[in-house]
């Protein structure tokens, strides 16, 4: 991937980051347009993927994904 399209996206996902108590998150509506998913049941069964490796690998923060 070329510099300016990291940038490019880099900035997108800034533009939607939320804060609450010193945490960062994003809602998974707002990273489904951001990662190109024009339907949220295509991109439901990403983002279970993702709850399920970091339920493995570090299930402390598994609840980032609740």
């Amino acid at each position: 991937m070329k510099h300016d399209q990291v940038s490019r996206l880099h900035k997108n996902f800034e533009d939607y980051v939320h804060e609450q108590d010193g945490v960062e998150f994003w809602f998974a509506r707002d990273l489904q347009v951001l990662l190109g998913y024009s339907e949220w049941r295509n991109f439901s069964g990403v983002q279970k993927k993702s709850q399920k490796i970091v339920r493995n690998v570090k299930p402390r923060d598994f609840r980032s994904f609740c």
